[in-house]
């Protein structure tokens, strides 16, 4: 069994495409996942699975939320290892010690041309700024995510892909997730 972390976008945003965490456990066990936890409101699920093809796990999450929700969700698959990198790879956190409270990552359903990421001038959404790395962008929001122009949306026109944020502590939170199913795996063994 392989650990998986799915992130979903745009669900139980201001009272819309609304989903409960145990209803979306639920329907992630009659998929065959093992082991199924969730995270905060937001969508984010650790769960294990044999299937090793995450094309092929986003598109059925995404179509079980459709058939048993009615709404059209975009959703990311990473191994736990992909996150493990995304942690260890935040030069506001390993170069620089910026406050953990302003950081976020967004991740990109794949990794955006170099003649996109290099057309967004960075000064120019100063005091925030964000670096991109393979298929996530580090962002430092000092004012907060709420009150930046590098949102989701954003990214996704600039970038021409798929995007969905979470802060850093999500982002921790879903690692020690992780690492705890592959233990509660090996004790078990």
């Amino acid at each position: 069994m392989q650990t998986y972390i799915s992130i979903l976008r745009g669900i139980n945003v201001s009272g819309h495409n609304l989903i409960k965490m145990n209803a979306l456990q639920e329907i992630c066990g009659t998929l065959g996942f093992r082991n199924v936890r969730t995270y905060i409101q937001s969508g984010n699920i650790v769960f294990e699975t044999k299937t090793t093809d995450m094309m092929t796990l986003e598109k059925t999450i995404s179509d079980a939320i459709l058939k048993f929700f009615g709404f059209d969700i975009p959703v990311l698959v990473l191994e736990k290892e992909a996150l493990k990198n995304i942690e260890d790879h935040n030069v506001f956190i390993n170069e620089r010690h910026e406050d953990h409270t302003k950081l976020h990552v967004t991740f990109l359903s794949d990794i955006p041309e170099k003649l996109l990421t290099d057309g967004i001038p960075h000064e120019g959404y100063l005091p925030d700024e964000f670096y991109i790395r393979g298929k996530s962008v580090y962002l430092f929001c000092p004012n907060g995510y709420g009150n930046t122009k590098l949102s989701n949306t954003f990214f996704e026109k600039k970038l021409k892909v798929r995007a969905t944020t979470r802060n850093w502590k999500t982002i921790v939170e879903l690692i020690k997730m992780s690492d705890w199913t592959t233990l509660k795996n090996e004790i078990n063994c």
